[in-house]
């Protein structure tokens, strides 16, 4: 049995990811809060939550009224 996975982590996960391999690209704007939570079928606040934590940890950066962007390659390598 696969143990239950908050939407939020799994689209944390999903984003991380599609970065990790290169889907994603540095510098690459993300779709809006509003078009992922239609893609998920949640909320725009699950949305939002996945988002901020990812650009806490620097792989994801937001520009306020502009959108979300995929950070600098050289900031979310180990």
């Amino acid at each position: 049995m696969v143990p239950y996975e908050p939407l939020w982590r799994r689209i944390r996960r999903e984003i991380q990811a599609k970065v990790d391999a290169g889907i994603l690209k540095p510098g690459e704007k993300l779709p809006t809060t509003k078009e992922l939570a239609e893609q998920y079928e949640t909320s725009g606040v699950t949305v939002r939550k996945a988002i901020d934590l990812l650009i806490e940890a620097g792989v994801l950066e937001g520009r306020q009224g502009v959108g979300v962007f995929v950070a600098g390659a050289s900031k979310h390598e180990a």
